[in-house]
């Protein structure tokens, strides 16, 4: 079983892996006290003021107290984004690497405006950690790239990818959970899929260009994969005995 899981680890794509690693590490230390959530929750004051720029980060590191909810980000966690990685983005790490720094700059600065909007500024304010919502990105990307792939929720009732965060989203209002943490991601994720994959269609231009200093942080194999079904991973099932 150790072995099992050792090799599975080991077959993980680099940012998959290095996110996953730094996610539970970073939740468990906080579980057994080495760290405390209140030094990597995101407070806009202290990054501004103390210049605590670590806060920017950490704050997409930590997903809770390790209970079913963890498992279940870790679960989503490890599989959108190594599909991201091993198919969309295969071999254009740096690309992958600049999506999700997209993706966390959009979550922070809707966070930090919304912050300072009369009305709406309490419930921003509430968001200390944003890793959920980032989570989330990855799979509204992934159902956009992948969109006819069938798939089932809890063997209920079957659907196409495409309407797996809406599925996603109805099932964090049923259970009662915080419906804003699922937008923040869908809204990160379509900006994200607009200006990448529909407006370079629409005016032949592209306005999000992996900057150079990322390229060089990675050794890209330059891989293009072929737009055809046999890359398609099999049908998905949410449901996971």
């Amino acid at each position: 079983m150790a072995q099992a899981v050792e090799e599975w680890y080991q077959q993980m794509p680099l940012i998959t892996r290095s996110y996953l690693t730094a996610a539970v590490a970073t939740t468990l230390g906080c579980s057994i006290e080495i760290l405390s959530p209140y030094s990597l929750y995101l407070n806009p004051k202290l990054v501004l003021q103390q210049y605590e720029i670590w806060r920017l980060v950490t704050n997409f590191l930590y997903f809770g107290k390790m209970d079913f909810d963890f498992l279940f980000h870790m679960f989503f966690l490890a599989r959108y984004c190594k599909l991201l990685e091993d198919n969309s983005f295969r071999g254009r790490t740096a690309d992958f690497f600049f999506m999700l720094l997209f993706g966390a700059t959009v979550l922070t600065g809707i966070v930090l405006i919304g912050g300072m909007i009369p009305y709406v500024s309490e419930t921003f304010a509430k968001f200390f950690f944003l890793s959920n919502s980032l989570t989330f990105m990855m799979v509204y990307v992934w159902s956009k790239h992948n969109p006819f792939i069938p798939m089932s929720f809890l063997g209920l009732f079957t659907f196409t990818a495409a309407y797996l965060p809406w599925v996603l989203l109805g099932f964090s209002v049923l259970v009662g959970s915080n419906a804003w943490v699922d937008l923040l991601g869908m809204i990160a994720g379509h900006t994200y899929y607009f200006l990448e994959d529909v407006y370079p269609q629409m005016t032949g231009r592209r306005l999000l260009k992996t900057p150079w200093f990322i390229k060089a942080l990675f050794a890209d194999d330059n891989v293009v994969l072929a737009a055809d079904a046999r890359f398609a991973p099999p049908a998905q099932n949410l449901h996971q005995d």
